[in-house]
Protein backbone atom coordinates (compact mmCIF):
# COMPACT_ATOMS: atom_id res chain seq x y z
CA UNK A 1 0.00 0.00 0.00
CA UNK A 2 1.66 3.24 -1.15
CA UNK A 3 2.49 5.65 1.96
CA UNK A 4 0.76 9.23 2.50
CA UNK A 5 3.39 11.88 1.44
CA UNK A 6 3.26 14.51 3.33
CA UNK A 7 5.23 18.17 3.03
CA UNK A 8 5.77 19.55 6.40
CA UNK A 9 6.81 23.56 6.71
CA UNK A 10 7.76 24.97 9.69
CA UNK A 11 10.64 27.74 10.24
CA UNK A 12 12.12 26.51 13.36
CA UNK A 13 14.88 23.80 12.39
CA UNK A 14 14.86 21.75 15.15
CA UNK A 15 11.04 21.41 15.29
CA UNK A 16 10.75 20.57 12.01
CA UNK A 17 13.06 17.76 11.95
CA UNK A 18 11.49 16.42 15.44
CA UNK A 19 8.27 16.51 13.64
CA UNK A 20 9.45 14.70 10.53
CA UNK A 21 11.12 12.08 12.33
CA UNK A 22 8.19 11.78 14.57
CA UNK A 23 5.91 11.05 11.00
CA UNK A 24 8.08 9.29 9.53
CA UNK A 25 8.60 6.72 12.45
CA UNK A 26 4.82 5.69 11.21
CA UNK A 27 4.53 2.99 8.88
CA UNK A 28 2.37 4.53 6.35
CA UNK A 29 3.35 7.59 6.35
CA UNK A 30 6.57 9.39 4.37
CA UNK A 31 7.59 13.70 4.91
CA UNK A 32 8.65 13.63 1.43
CA UNK A 33 9.23 17.27 1.40
CA UNK A 34 10.47 20.10 4.27
CA UNK A 35 10.23 23.72 3.98
CA UNK A 36 11.47 26.78 5.83
CA UNK A 37 8.60 29.13 4.88
CA UNK A 38 5.35 29.20 2.91
CA UNK A 39 6.96 30.68 -0.31
CA UNK A 40 9.59 27.93 -0.34
CA UNK A 41 7.40 25.88 0.12
CA UNK A 42 4.92 26.68 -2.46
CA UNK A 43 7.61 26.57 -5.49
CA UNK A 44 8.37 22.90 -4.52
CA UNK A 45 4.75 21.71 -3.94
CA UNK A 46 3.83 23.42 -7.91
CA UNK A 47 6.22 21.14 -8.79
CA UNK A 48 5.45 17.68 -7.13
CA UNK A 49 2.49 18.17 -5.26
CA UNK A 50 2.32 16.07 -1.61
CA UNK A 51 -0.75 14.48 -0.64
CA UNK A 52 -0.48 16.68 2.76
CA UNK A 53 0.87 19.54 3.51
CA UNK A 54 1.22 19.88 7.14
CA UNK A 55 2.35 23.88 8.03
CA UNK A 56 3.29 26.01 11.11
CA UNK A 57 0.72 29.58 11.03
CA UNK A 58 3.10 32.19 12.07
CA UNK A 59 6.19 32.00 9.41
CA UNK A 60 8.81 34.67 7.59
CA UNK A 61 7.48 35.23 4.33
CA UNK A 62 4.20 33.65 3.30
CA UNK A 63 2.07 32.70 6.20
CA UNK A 64 0.76 29.16 6.40
CA UNK A 65 -2.55 30.86 5.96
CA UNK A 66 -1.13 32.74 2.68
CA UNK A 67 0.17 29.51 1.90
CA UNK A 68 -3.05 27.26 1.83
CA UNK A 69 -5.06 29.98 0.57
CA UNK A 70 -2.09 29.81 -2.14
CA UNK A 71 -2.66 25.89 -2.54
CA UNK A 72 -6.43 26.33 -2.60
CA UNK A 73 -6.05 28.68 -5.90
CA UNK A 74 -3.49 27.03 -7.49
CA UNK A 75 -5.99 23.55 -7.81
CA UNK A 76 -4.01 21.40 -5.98
CA UNK A 77 -5.79 18.52 -4.46
CA UNK A 78 -3.12 18.84 -1.59
CA UNK A 79 -4.90 18.68 1.64
CA UNK A 80 -4.08 21.28 4.62
CA UNK A 81 -3.26 20.96 8.58
CA UNK A 82 -2.47 23.65 10.15
CA UNK A 83 -0.31 22.96 12.86
CA UNK A 84 0.18 26.09 15.49
CA UNK A 85 1.02 27.56 19.23
CA UNK A 86 -1.70 30.14 18.75
CA UNK A 87 -5.37 28.83 20.18
CA UNK A 88 -7.07 31.90 18.64
CA UNK A 89 -10.30 31.58 16.67
CA UNK A 90 -9.88 34.10 14.49
CA UNK A 91 -6.93 31.76 13.13
CA UNK A 92 -9.32 29.28 13.10
CA UNK A 93 -12.06 31.04 11.05
CA UNK A 94 -10.06 31.85 8.54
CA UNK A 95 -8.02 28.27 7.86
CA UNK A 96 -11.36 26.84 7.35
CA UNK A 97 -12.16 29.74 4.85
CA UNK A 98 -8.71 28.57 2.91
CA UNK A 99 -10.34 25.22 2.75
CA UNK A 100 -8.01 23.61 5.54
CA UNK A 101 -9.21 20.17 6.86
CA UNK A 102 -7.09 19.69 9.91
CA UNK A 103 -6.22 22.42 12.84
CA UNK A 104 -3.79 21.29 16.20
CA UNK A 105 -2.20 22.90 19.13
CA UNK A 106 1.73 21.89 19.37
CA UNK A 107 0.76 21.00 22.78
CA UNK A 108 -1.27 18.06 21.99
CA UNK A 109 0.00 14.58 21.87
CA UNK A 110 2.40 13.84 19.62
CA UNK A 111 -0.08 10.25 17.97
CA UNK A 112 -2.68 12.77 17.22
CA UNK A 113 -0.57 14.61 14.62
CA UNK A 114 -0.28 10.82 12.17
CA UNK A 115 -3.72 10.34 12.94
CA UNK A 116 -5.17 13.63 11.80
CA UNK A 117 -2.89 13.13 8.48
CA UNK A 118 -4.36 9.94 7.65
CA UNK A 119 -8.33 11.18 8.58
CA UNK A 120 -7.15 14.40 6.38
CA UNK A 121 -6.20 12.04 3.87
CA UNK A 122 -9.28 10.48 3.58
CA UNK A 123 -11.13 13.78 3.38
CA UNK A 124 -12.20 14.35 6.76
CA UNK A 125 -12.37 17.42 8.81
CA UNK A 126 -10.21 17.48 12.06
CA UNK A 127 -10.29 20.32 14.60
CA UNK A 128 -9.84 20.83 17.94
CA UNK A 129 -13.14 20.48 19.17
CA UNK A 130 -12.89 23.38 22.10
CA UNK A 131 -11.30 25.51 19.80
CA UNK A 132 -14.02 25.19 17.49
CA UNK A 133 -16.96 25.97 19.08
CA UNK A 134 -14.95 29.14 21.00
CA UNK A 135 -14.30 30.25 16.81
CA UNK A 136 -17.79 30.18 15.81
CA UNK A 137 -18.76 32.35 18.71
CA UNK A 138 -15.92 34.58 18.27
CA UNK A 139 -15.74 38.11 17.17
CA UNK A 140 -16.20 38.06 13.16
CA UNK A 141 -12.77 39.29 11.58
CA UNK A 142 -13.59 43.06 10.30
CA UNK A 143 -10.92 43.56 8.36
CA UNK A 144 -10.39 42.93 3.81
CA UNK A 145 -7.94 40.87 2.67
CA UNK A 146 -5.94 43.72 1.54
CA UNK A 147 -6.14 45.98 4.85
CA UNK A 148 -4.89 42.32 6.37
CA UNK A 149 -1.94 42.21 4.01
CA UNK A 150 -0.53 46.24 4.78
CA UNK A 151 -1.09 46.24 8.72
CA UNK A 152 0.59 42.63 8.98
CA UNK A 153 4.05 44.31 7.38
CA UNK A 154 3.18 47.67 8.97
CA UNK A 155 3.26 45.56 12.28
CA UNK A 156 6.63 44.30 11.27
CA UNK A 157 7.82 47.95 11.14
CA UNK A 158 8.09 48.55 7.29
CA UNK A 159 7.81 51.99 6.55
CA UNK A 160 4.44 53.13 4.45
CA UNK A 161 6.82 53.54 1.37
CA UNK A 162 8.22 49.93 1.59
CA UNK A 163 4.71 48.35 2.21
CA UNK A 164 3.61 50.44 -0.78
CA UNK A 165 6.68 49.24 -3.14
CA UNK A 166 6.53 45.44 -1.85
CA UNK A 167 2.61 45.75 -2.73
CA UNK A 168 2.70 47.46 -5.68
CA UNK A 169 0.80 50.31 -4.59
CA UNK A 170 0.94 54.36 -3.82
CA UNK A 171 1.78 55.48 -0.76
CA UNK A 172 -1.46 57.14 -0.44
CA UNK A 173 -3.27 54.18 -0.96
CA UNK A 174 -1.97 52.76 1.48
CA UNK A 175 -2.62 55.21 4.21
CA UNK A 176 -6.30 54.96 3.54
CA UNK A 177 -5.76 50.93 4.14
CA UNK A 178 -4.33 51.41 7.25
CA UNK A 179 -6.51 54.76 8.61
CA UNK A 180 -9.79 51.86 7.48
CA UNK A 181 -8.00 49.68 9.70
CA UNK A 182 -7.14 51.37 12.39
CA UNK A 183 -10.97 52.59 12.46
CA UNK A 184 -12.36 49.80 12.39
CA UNK A 185 -10.19 48.50 15.08
CA UNK A 186 -10.17 51.75 17.32
CA UNK A 187 -6.42 51.74 17.02
CA UNK A 188 -4.41 54.72 17.99
CA UNK A 189 -1.50 53.65 15.60
CA UNK A 190 -0.85 51.04 13.12
CA UNK A 191 1.68 48.91 15.61
CA UNK A 192 -1.65 49.32 18.12
CA UNK A 193 -4.00 48.04 15.01
CA UNK A 194 -1.28 45.28 14.15
CA UNK A 195 -1.35 43.85 17.84
CA UNK A 196 -4.46 44.03 18.55
CA UNK A 197 -5.63 42.37 14.80
CA UNK A 198 -2.52 39.43 15.81
CA UNK A 199 -4.11 39.25 19.18
CA UNK A 200 -7.18 37.60 17.85
CA UNK A 201 -5.87 35.88 15.01
CA UNK A 202 -7.14 38.30 12.32
CA UNK A 203 -3.54 38.63 11.39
Amino acid sequence: MPKICVMLVEDQGMVRGALASLLNAEADIEVHLQAANGREALRMMLKEPPDVLVTDIEMPEMTGLELAAAVREAGLKTRVVMLTTFARAGYLRRAMESGVLGYLLKDRPAAELADAVRRVHRGLRVIDPDLAAEAWGSEVDPLTERERQILLRAGEGRTTAEVARELGLSEGTVRNYLSEAMSKLGAVNRIDAARMARAKGWL
